[in-house]
């Protein structure tokens, strides 16, 4: 097309036992905010990599500004004018700002110029930024504008962007939303992808779908409900979770006082954490990324020792590491899913094998039952429909969705008395979220407590019986989750709430 800046011709690109993108084709305008759809393992991931020059594609071709597009690697890509924002932040938490600039630059400029240049353009586009600030010191928000302007400052024709509001509150999505429409309005095209179908009808004009890697649709977003989008995407009804009243039991998981220091410079410590979950009973907690989620999932897993102040069916087990705790009926799932919920190298036996040995009886007399080991692995991909080629590919093999649904389909299929989780729909397609949100309530139905740790307001409104509030490493008091209103989470996410106060607690030793 004339008008267009990117064309996308027959793009192909397989791997072995799976074919990432078939026959993709499709066009981008300048000054176009185009939304790029796919439930996981759709092909979305592969697609940009090869727009960006990290991936080669098999067959077709690329057409940016009228000329033939074959970038060799991500330099390339930016020289031409195309630029990309992760969705998992690339930043080093003891450099400041524009050092952490100066480093996904191709050529920077003498750092006097580049700290001028950089409060230059985060004024200009409404996000800004001190580039002496050390970057562990920022909110995840600021972190997300470090990883734009260092994008705007290459002046992109073309700029990518993969999940770009995962870790943001609504009010900076706004912010972000307002700095995006600016960049249309000089020209600039967005690539924009995200699970957040509510997001996509409020910026996107125009939407590609893809499906097992072949566009099956587009669409202008702004014409559709979210439900309808989610359809579009997973080619059939909608599944909306549901759940069965039941009232809660007996007390299972108990934390009296848990105050605990930070393992990490830019962690955030605990203050005097105090919180009863029930059998049956969804606890959720939300705020803000950065204020001690982390740490509190740590202290209920055992990566964190905390004697005294946790108690699990009347036994008091902060003095214990994990496996005790697995044994016991206590799993967690953590937010980081490559690197701490799965080994990337291992394969998804290996990885099942990891957590599920103890409850799971994998193991028997020092040797490894392997047999049983990959059975289970093969009934979490079926059960939670883990799109991959089979148990012997390797974590990171998996898309990002993917990869979740395995780690959280490890615990809840050990049938655990106590399950936490930390973001457990983050990056997961709307049909995936709600099988997992549907399986954490059927474990609560049958008696599991369940604590759930997420920034998704939506999210722990649908499943959560009591919310609370993690607000810099203190816990507000939770409340019945029914009747409660957007103010009431703002207040409680911005640390106040009937109970608390402003006095600082003593950090922990």
């Amino acid at each position: 097309m004339a008008d267009a800046l990117l064309t996308l011709d027959g793009l192909r690109k397989a791997y072995p036992g799976v074919v990432a993108n078939d026959d993709v084709s499709f066009t981008i305008k300048p000054g176009e905010v185009h939304a790029l759809l796919g439930e996981n393992g759709a092909g979305k991931s592969t697609l940009v990599k090869m727009i960006y020059g990290l991936v080669k594609p098999d067959q077709g071709a690329m057409v940016l500004n009228g000329v033939p597009f074959t970038p060799a690697n991500p330099a390339a890509a930016r020289a031409a004018g195309v630029a990309m924002v992760f969705q998992h932040f690339s930043l080093f938490d003891a450099l400041n700002v524009a050092e952490n600039i100066a480093l996904g630059m191709d050529n920077p400029p003498h750092p006097r110029e580049l700290s001028q240049r950089i409060r230059d353009v985060s004024n200009a586009y409404g996000l800004p930024l001190d580039p002496d600030r050390t970057v562990g010191d920022l909110s995840a928000g600021e972190r997300q504008r470090v990883e734009i302007i260092r994008c705007l400052l290459q002046d992109p024709k073309l700029l990518i962007m993969d999940e770009p509001t995962s870790v943001l509150t609504p009010q900076e999505v706004e912010i972000l939303f307002t700095t995006l429409r600016k960049l249309t309005a000089e020209g600039t095209a967005i690539l924009y992808i995200s699970h957040k179908l509510e997001e996509i009808r409020a910026l996107c004009e125009h939407a590609t779908i893809l499906r097992l890697g072949q566009v099956v649709d587009t669409c202008d977003p702004r014409e559709k409900s979210a439900r309808e989008l989610a359809e579009m995407m997973v080619g059939s009804t909608l599944h909306v979770p549901s759940r069965a009243e039941v009232a809660p039991g007996e007390v299972i998981l108990s934390v009296d006082g848990l105050s605990l220091k930070s393992a990490t410079e830019f962690g955030t410590n605990l203050h005097d954490i105090h919180l009863e979950v029930r059998a049956g009973e969804v606890l959720g907690i939300g705020g803000v990324a950065g204020n001690g989620q982390d740490e509190l999932l740590g202290a209920l897993s055992g990566e964190a020792l905390a004697p005294g102040a946790i108690t699990l069916k009347g036994e008091a087990i902060g003095h214990l590491g994990p496996n005790p705790r697995r044994s016991r009926g206590l799993l967690t799932a953590p937010e980081e899913r490559l690197g701490h919920a799965a080994a990337p190298d291992m394969s998804l036996t290996e990885n099942a094998l990891l957590t599920g040995s103890v409850r799971k009886h994998l193991t028997e007399k020092g040797f490894l039952k392997w047999g049983a080991a990959e059975a289970f692995a093969l009934r979490i991909i079926e059960a939670f429909d883990v799109r991959t080629p089979g148990p012997d590919n390797a974590a990171r093999s998996l898309s990002g969705g993917n990869l979740q649904k395995f780690v959280i389909g490890r615990e809840i299929l050990q049938n655990p008395d106590v399950l936490a989780v930390n973001q457990p729909t983050w990056g997961v397609d709307a049909s995936a979220a709600a099988d997992i949100r549907q399986a954490l309530l059927d474990l609560a139905h049958h008696g599991a407590a369940v604590i759930v740790i997420s920034q998704d307001l939506d999210e722990l409104m649908e499943v959560a019986d009591r919310f609370t509030a993690l607000n810099e490493g203190r816990l507000a008091d939770p409340v019945p989750t029914r009747g409660l209103t957007v103010e009431d989470i703002g207040l409680m996410m911005g640390g106040i709430s009937g109970d608390m106060t402003d006095d600082t607690a003593e950090g922990a030793a």
